[in-house]
């Protein structure tokens, strides 16, 4: 299994669990109100507690969080834990719905998927990558394609936002008994070792061959999330996992470097990282403030828009990984508290500082070299899981 690290005594770690504890207060009393008490929480077997150290913080220090989530309040209105957009305050307490989207080059271009306000990008077997993308509003939409199945390592990811996660498929040996437990709330297709298919949710295209052609019909998938009796709304356990700029600001951090190409799998096209035989990389447009999506040879584009993925915000996160078996199926530590470097790109800038998460319902927080939360520009955010032992492949200029 993945080795997980522990760093639970760093200072950086009681900064951060500090700072997200008055964060949280103050948007309780401004962008979202009080906690909805809907439905029962997510069953937290195994977890470990959530609660940070009870050690004082050194007086600076807490004045400079208090000044934080001063900032954060100075919002005017509601928020996406998204984005960090201004949102109705009703729309704000919606669950997102957790996508699994192909990226084999023959499911490209996928449909819909400039619809997610994050994306998260790791390796899967044959050193490409798979994409799982988070979307609000997903009930407004007509369909979302192209479908594939799930690794544990996403969903692990998806628990970080009390997100409904909808797949078609799995590893069933590394991912089965987590996806038919009371901890996901779970769409998928009747595959091998799933005990509650969703009826309605899935369909396939003509236009495209198998496994490459499955696609989310809107309207059945909210007829199974009915059926299923899942909330729509956030659970009580749900956490911010993102700082984000206030309104009409840019992001301020400290460490700042120029980055304006980012390369997660390097600039050669045959290394074994995931990233480097989808040839994927990111530009800075200077114009737009956007870090532009390219792979494959070429830009990225939703094929229901046509249009190139742009994200104002790009996160290397890096992570242990493992080769379970023959098959070249993989593992990720993604829960404990790591304390493994992260770079945030924003703005054309970079910041690097580590990641922790407490609990597998927790989300991963980042934080800088001298423990302060790292800030994000308001808007879309992708998010790369970057295997540790190839850490050396990633270039940035």
């Amino acid at each position: 299994m993945v080795k997980i690290r522990k760093n639970a005594k760093g200072a950086y770690i009681r900064r951060a669990a500090a700072w997200f504890a008055v964060f949280l207060a103050a948007s309780a009393l401004t962008a979202c109100g009080p906690a909805r008490e809907e439905a029962a929480a997510v069953a937290e077997e195994t977890q470990e507690s959530a609660a940070p150290s009870e050690q004082p913080l050194e007086e600076e220090t807490q004045a400079q969080m208090e000044g934080e989530a001063a900032a954060v309040e100075g919002n005017d209105g509601a928020h996406s834990f998204l984005t960090g957009e201004p949102m109705d305050p009703e729309e704000v307490q919606k669950r997102p719905l957790a996508v699994m989207f192909n990226n084999h080059r023959d499911g490209c271009p996928q449909y819909g998927i400039a619809a997610a306000s994050i994306i998260y990008e790791a390796p899967v077997e044959g050193r490409i990558s798979r994409l799982m993308g988070l979307i609000e509003g997903y009930e407004d939409l007509d369909r979302l394609g192209y479908i594939r199945s799930s690794r544990d390592y996403f969903v692990y990811c998806a628990l970080e936002y009390d997100a409904i996660y909808a797949h078609f498929g799995q590893a069933t040996p590394y991912v089965g008994d987590l996806i038919n437990s009371d901890r996901v709330d779970n769409i998928s297709g009747a595959v091998a070792g799933i005990d509650h298919p969703a009826a309605d949710a899935f369909f396939r295209t003509s236009d495209r061959k198998a496994p490459n052609n499955v696609c989310i019909d809107v309207e059945g998938l909210m007829r199974d999330i009915d059926r299923f009796g899942y909330s729509l709304t956030y659970h009580d356990t749900h956490k911010a996992k993102f700082v984000f700029a206030a309104d009409g600001q840019e992001a301020e951090n400290s460490g700042s470097t120029q980055a304006k190409i980012l390369y997660p799998g390097g600039k050669e096209t045959d290394l074994g990282n995931g990233y480097s035989r989808v040839e994927a990389r990111f530009e800075y447009n200077e114009e737009d403030g956007k870090y532009y999506r390219y792979q494959y040879g070429g830009p990225q584009i939703d094929e229901k828009t046509g249009e190139q993925l742009a994200y104002d915000n790009v996160i290397f996160q890096y992570c242990h990984g493992e080769v379970r078996d023959d098959n070249d199926y993989l593992a990720f530590g993604l829960h404990g508290d790591d304390g493994m470097k992260v770079q945030v790109f924003t703005g054309g800038k970079m910041t690097e500082g580590t990641w922790s998460r407490y609990s597998d319902n927790d989300p991963a927080y980042y934080v800088d070299g001298e423990g302060n939360p790292i800030e994000l520009n308001q808007g879309k955010t992708w998010i790369c899981l970057i295997w540790q032992e190839y850490a050396d492949d990633v270039v940035y200029e």
